[in-house]
C-alpha cells in the first residue's frame, strides 16, 4: 500500500515574502524622507532669496552711480565700483555725528538697563517684598501701553525739565521700559533658592549675593537682554524724532530719514547710508556670535 507523504509549508518561502516586503517599505520610507528633505531645503532656499536679494540690491545700488542704478539690463557685478556715494555721505552730511550719537545713546541705555533690570528682577524673584506681586502685575500692564499714548505727556515732562535736545532726553525715557525687569525676573526664578539661603547663613549681604552669586549665573540672560536693548535703541525712530531739534543731536535713524528730504532724489546716497548704518550691528554680531549663541543655548538647556 502506497504511503502518502504530507508536505509541510516551507518557512523559507514565507520568510522570503516578508523579506521582499520589508525592503519595499524601507524604500518607500526613504523616498518620503528624501522628498521631505528636498521640500524643506527648497523652502529654505526660497526664504533665503527673499531676504538676501533686497539686501544685495541695496549694496549694489550703493556702489553705482544714479544713472546706472536703473539701467537695463542690470549689472549684477558692477565694475569699476563707484565710491562717490560713500564720499558724499561722509563729507556732505553729518553721518558720523549721527552714528556717534546713536552709539552713545544705545550703549548707555543697554549698560544701565542691564544693571538696574537685573537688580529689580532679583528683588522680585528672590526677596520677600510686600506687594511684589502687585508690582509685577503693574509692570505687565505697562507693557501693554503703546508708545503713542505716552509721547505727549513724556514730551511735556522732558520739556518742563529742560532736557529737550540733549542725551538725557534720549536715555532717561528708555530706562522706564519694564521689559528687562520681566525677563530678568523670569530668568532668576529658575535659580535654586538654596544658593541664596546658604549665602545668607554665611553672613553675606543681599547686594553681595546678587553681585557674586546671581550675576555669574545669569550671564546668558544678561547677554540676551543687552542685545535686545541695544538693537531696540539703535533702530528707534519716533521718540528721537520728537525729542531732538538740532542736526547735531539727531540719531542715525532720524538723520538717514531726513536725507530723503534733502537734495532731491538720490538713490545711491540713500543706499550708501543704509549700508553704513548696518556696519555697527554687523560688527557686534560677528564679534559676539559665538558667545551669544553658546550662552543662549546654555540658558535654554539649564535645568
Amino acid at each position: 500500500m502506497a504511503t502518502v507523504k504530507q508536505v509541510e509549508p516551507r518557512p523559507a518561502a514565507q520568510g522570503g515574502a516578508a523579506g521582499t516586503s520589508l525592503p519595499r517599505e524601507a524604500r518607500r520610507a526613504h523616498r518620503r524622507r528624501r522628498l521631505g528633505s528636498i521640500g524643506r531645503h527648497a523652502a529654505l532656499a526660497l526664504a533665503t532669496l527673499v531676504f538676501v536679494v533686497p539686501f544685495y540690491y541695496v549694496i549694489l545700488s550703493s556702489v553705482k552711480h544714479n544713472s546706472q542704478i536703473f539701467s537695463y539690463p542690470p549689472k549684477l557685478l558692477p565694475f569699476p565700483l563707484y565710491l562717490g556715494n560713500f564720499k558724499e555721505l561722509l563729507s556732505q552730511t553729518q553721518f558720523l555725528r549721527w552714528m556717534l550719537n546713536t552709539l552713545i545713546v544705545a550703549g548707555s541705555v543697554a549698560a544701565i538697563k542691564v544693571l538696574i533690570d537685573s537688580m529689580a528682577g532679583y528683588a522680585l524673584a528672590k526677596l520677600q517684598i510686600t506687594g511684589k506681586r502687585i508690582i509685577f502685575i503693574l509692570m505687565l500692564i505697562l507693557l501693554m501701553v503703546p508708545l503713542s499714548a505716552l509721547i505727549v505727556p513724556l514730551w511735556t515732562l522732558i520739556r518742563m525739565l529742560g532736557l529737550l535736545d540733549t542725551y538725557w532726553a534720549l536715555i532717561l525715557p528708555a530706562l522706564a521700559n519694564p521689559l528687562g525687569v520681566f525677563l530678568m525676573r523670569q530668568f532668576i526664578l529658575g535659580l535654586p533658592s538654596d544658593l541664596m539661603n546658604a549665602a545668607r547663613l554665611d553672613g553675606l549681604s543681599e547686594f553681595t549675593i546678587y553681585w557674586r552669586i546671581v550675576l555669574p549665573l545669569i550671564k546668558p540672560g544678561l547677554v540676551v537682554l543687552a542685545v535686545i536693548i541695544f538693537t531696540d535703541q539703535y533702530i528707534s525712530f519716533i521718540w528721537p524724532l520728537i525729542a531732538t531739534t538740532s542736526n547735531n543731536m539727531e540719531l542715525l535713524t532720524v538723520g538717514v530719514a531726513n536725507l530723503h528730504s534733502r537734495g532731491g532724489v538720490n538713490f545711491g546716497l540713500w543706499s550708501a547710508s543704509a549700508v553704513m548704518s548696518l556696519v555697527p550691528i554687523a560688527i557686534v554680531f560677528f564679534a559676539l556670535q559665538r558667545q551669544f549663541l553658546s550662552r543662549s543655548l546654555a540658558g535654554a538647556l539649564k535645568q
